[in-house]
């Protein structure tokens, strides 16, 4: 059975979004969105009030280490009065877990450790503090850095940490690995904005293809500070990333992450040649883009992306960008755009992207300028849209907009939903706006009524070799426009909410077709050559 957006739900297991933040984003609760559901679901489930105690597990871990290194006992201080880097130092050595106990971790200079076989740190209700900016000793971008690219660690554990950068200007990486065989994060909370301009919370990297590793309930709610507002002013481009996995190559998933406002991308991991595995998260309100994946087979299942505030700063929000790799899917998202500045696209299909699905998602943007929904670059490969839903109700834009290719692989939308009342703010009037040959859309329906008496239409193409087949178009001005050659509409039904023709077709439409439709009110014909009509009723 064909299960279609507004029919699946999401698997139980995915507690994801900002009902599991903090206090920070319980404003937005109340807004009516496509998330509702997504939300209700979640209110029951777990919170981001503490960090995840490790008291059950790194007991468990004990047998796959040589040695069990308690930082307390080794003479860490965890009331937060001394540094702690002078004792792992000490104690730094292979095949070691160090346990550290519920309290509180002074950092004022890096951890790093390369080259090791196996090493792991887990926290009982620990908490890292670190110092602020001016007085972190050393290089001021990271706590722990563990393994490097040309010397990389083997296995690694990190995990159950609460990173307190509350005070001024304590923004800092708290982790970043090279890891050649296995990577293991999970429940790392960061609390508090990272305000000091350095780089990002987080980074991480798989350097063996055959390698594989899992970023799980990696947080960052408060996001980051543009670097102009930081002491790095002036010495950086736009500020952190929330994740980087950019030298990528084995298999490396982010499983219910989540990453406020970052200024430089939130998740950023499109720049290796490794697969990405994007699963559940919540991604909210960064600038450049707040999912940006790529690799060949990479996936991205079932993130909600939320956009509903803008600094000043902020240019181009988008939602989800793909790009260098083929077969890359996008599968469950939930991409939410409401904020009343400029935004960016919901979904961007980018040039490098050889081939794409986008599959089982929603859409839905609003707001007083325009936007756009899906939009699938020019040299971007075959792109497949399946059982998805949009809902625009923007100032203008294209809910979907396949632009001017010269390319001929085909792009596919099926069980596709178009609807919702935009404006018409700077000339974007079209529902689908197709200027690529070879498309196809089946089973599509698309409802364009425009806001305040706007006339928009559903379809226009501009292309060559466009069939539509089996599919309802309702438009304020016309449903089908046809600027194109060789296009095929058949068993379908169009009709114009605002009394005009179905179709019209203007004078460079050259030989298009349309076989047994209803298309009220007929076709008005301003100059198309060899128009074939077969079995149609008017």
């Amino acid at each position: 059975m064909r299960c279609g957006p507004s029919r699946c739900s999401r698997p139980a297991d995915i507690v994801d979004n900002r009902t599991t933040l903090d206090d920070s984003t319980a404003s937005t609760q109340s807004r009516r969105t496509v998330l509702q559901g997504i939300v209700a679901t979640c209110a029951a489930g777990i919170g981001l009030t503490s960090v995840a105690s490790a008291t059950d597990s790194y007991t468990h871990y004990e047998d796959q280490y040589e040695n069990v290194v308690n930082v307390v006992d080794a003479g860490a201080d965890n009331t937060g009065s001394e540094s702690i880097t002078p004792v792992l130092e000490d104690e730094r050595a292979d095949n070691t877990l160090f346990v550290f106990p519920e309290g509180r971790y002074f950092m004022d200079k890096q951890f790093r450790f390369t080259g090791f076989e196996n090493v792991g740190f887990v926290g009982d209700n620990a908490t890292l503090v670190p110092a602020n900016y001016y007085d972190f000793d050393g290089p001021q971008y990271r706590l722990f850095r563990l393994g490097v690219s040309y010397r990389p660690g083997k296995r690694l554990r990190f995990e159950g940490f609460e990173v307190d950068q509350t005070a001024s200007d304590t923004g800092i990486r708290t982790i970043e690995t090279y890891i050649s065989d296995r990577l293991e994060v999970r429940d790392v909370t960061i609390r508090g904005q990272h305000d000091s301009g350095t780089w990002g919370p987080g980074l991480f990297n798989i350097t063996d293809p055959n390698g594989w590793g899992i970023v799980e309930r990696f947080r960052a709610p408060d996001g980051g500070e543009w670097v102009d507002n930081t002491p790095m002013a002036g010495n950086r481009w736009r500020g952190p990333i929330g994740i980087e996995a950019n030298q990528n190559r084995g298999t490396l998933e982010f499983r219910r992450c989540a990453l406020g406002a970052f200024p430089n991308n939130g998740l950023y991991a499109a720049g290796g040649d490794g697969k990405i595995i994007v699963h559940g998260g919540y991604y909210n309100n960064s600038n450049g883009a707040n999912v940006r994946v790529g690799g060949d087979n990479s996936e991205i299942r079932w993130p909600t992306v939320e956009i509903d505030d803008t600094r000043p700063e902020d240019k181009t929000q988008r939602g989800i960008r793909i790009e260098n790799g083929r077969e890359i899917e996008i599968y469950g998202a939930a991409v939410d755009i409401s904020s009343p500045m400029p935004t960016s696209h919901a979904i961007s299909v980018m040039n490098s992207c050889k081939s794409a699905r986008i599959v089982n998602t929603r859409l839905q943007l609003e707001g007083p300028t325009v936007n756009h929904g899906i939009v699938i670059s020019p040299d971007a490969g075959e792109v497949t849209i399946a059982d998805t839903e949009i809902t625009h109700e923007t100032a203008g834009g294209y809910p979907l907009w396949i632009r001017n290719s010269d390319r001929s692989e085909r792009v596919l939308a099926e069980y596709l939903t178009i609807s919702g009342r935009a404006g018409d703010e700077g000339g974007f009037r079209d529902g689908i706006r197709c200027e690529r040959d070879n498309c196809r859309f089946s089973h599509v329906e698309v409802t364009q009524h425009g806001r305040d008496g706007v006339d928009r239409n559903a379809i226009v193409n501009m292309a060559a070799d466009l069939t539509v087949y089996r599919s309802k178009l309702r438009a304020s001005q016309y449903p089908y426009i046809d600027i194109g050659s060789d296009a095929l509409v058949r068993d379908s039904d169009l009709e114009s909410s605002g009394g005009r023709h179905a179709v019209c077709l203007y004078p460079e439409s050259h030989s298009p077709s349309f076989k047994k439709n209803r298309l009220v009110n007929g076709i008005r014909d301003l100059g198309a050559t060899d128009v074939l009509t077969w079995e149609n009723t008017y």
